[in-house]
């Protein structure tokens, strides 16, 4: 398998950070309206495919129309996916550091629990524990509540992209090193997601960071994702990227991801009415939006306009799906559409551009403190009869 993709640009860190942070919070507002609907239903309701930012599918009724009601989706506003990826982001300018599931249970449940803030969807300051969904909800539930261990605490709630959606700063933090990526997103995960939700966190934050490299493109991507990750999301990932190969459009490429990725999707073809075997703990199968998301951004060639719309005319999830490929073409360099950053912005009320710096100055910070950490590591091992060290 060999996807097809332009390198990256040349763009440095702080560029990349912004990338993926506002471009994922622009892919969640544009499929945000469009969220639980088929390609067919979206393109019946817009007369053609979603281009960009578009009203709530219910207009003027979104306040009373189920089954949305009270949010309201569409108009730029972004949804739960950036509420929980700018959450994370303050984590990680408080704690300064790696994170791992304690920081999870010390910094962000409080966060959610104690801290209003404007909620675009409710138009309305609120706290964003009264918006996030119900897997996440499961945080507070199992951790605040229930005094759960951190690390166990994902154990027993549905298996979602709940996780996956909002790992971006963790493959930024570690940008170019998708391993490290990898193993800090599975365990912050580990308090919110099992099973393949929490495999998927991990190879999303792995996704990121390989993205962040120089040189890299989609193909390079991809290559990363399958180095790490295991079981039913990398059969997945591996089939659905072989199928995108073949497209460079993406409405022409919509059935077939689909139909690549059904086999390990448990969710099944009524995405609002799943079976009773869904979003259950499996060794053989995926989420189903970090696989598209992959496939979509090997379809565009890593082109964020293509990539994000892609996702966002998939429909079913498509707010996650184009939060994780617009994070992802967005930390390739490829440039976020500055009508749609700015209209996502003013609608929603959010600095799309504060937390990318904020996590800029901790992303370098931490850099730093890892070469400080291994060198000592060096000198400690060569001390005990390893390599010796030049210095």
């Amino acid at each position: 398998m060999t996807p097809k993709g332009e390198e990256s640009s040349g763009a440095a860190l702080d560029e990349r950070i912004a990338g993926a942070l506002v471009g994922a919070a622009v892919g969640d507002a544009l499929g945000g309206p469009v969220e639980g609907y088929s390609p067919d239903q979206i393109l019946e309701r817009h007369g053609g495919r979603v281009h960009g930012v578009v009203g709530p599918w219910h207009g003027d009724a979104w306040r009373t129309a189920r089954p949305l009601a009270p949010y309201h989706k569409g108009d730029g506003h972004v949804t739960d996916d950036t509420l929980m990826t700018h959450a994370l982001v303050r984590v990680y300018a408080r704690v300064r550091d790696h994170l791992d599931a304690y920081a999870v249970a010390d910094h962000l449940v409080p966060d959610l629990l104690t801290n209003p803030r404007w909620i675009p969807e409710l138009e309305a300051e609120a706290l964003p524990l009264h918006r996030i969904f119900l897997a996440e909800k499961w945080l507070v539930a199992r951790i605040h509540y229930g005094h759960a261990d951190p690390r166990e605490a994902g154990t027993g709630n549905i298996v979602n992209c709940g996780a996956a959606m909002y790992m971006a700063p963790v493959g930024l933090v570690n940008a170019a090193n998708p391993a490290g990526a990898y193993a800090e997103a599975l365990d912050i995960a580990g308090a919110h997601q099992s099973s393949y939700g929490r495999e998927a966190a991990g190879v999303l934050a792995a996704a990121v960071a390989a993205a962040c490299a120089p040189g890299a493109t989609p193909d390079s991507v991809v290559t990363a994702c399958l180095s790490l990750a295991k079981d039913g999301t990398r059969a997945a990932i591996e089939r659905v990227c072989e199928v995108a190969c073949r497209y460079s459009d993406f409405a022409s490429a919509l059935v077939p991801l689909r139909e690549a990725v059904a086999p390990y999707d448990t969710v099944g073809p009524d995405y609002r009415s799943p079976g009773l075997d869904a979003r259950r703990p499996s060794r053989t199968k995926a989420i189903e939006e970090l696989p598209v998301a992959l496939g979509m951004l090997v379809v565009a060639g890593g082109d964020f306009r293509h990539a994000v719309l892609g996702a966002v005319n998939y429909g079913r999830d498509c707010d996650s799906i184009a939060t994780m490929a617009g994070a992802l073409a967005g930390a390739l360099g490829s440039p976020v559409p500055g009508e749609w950053s700015k209209t996502v912005a003013e609608a929603s009320r959010l600095d799309l551009w504060e937390p990318a710096t904020n996590l800029t100055e901790v992303a370098r910070e931490l850099f730093a403190r890892d070469v400080l950490r291994r060198r000592a590591h060096e000198t400690a091992f060569a001390g005990i009869g390893g390599p010796g060290c030049s210095d």
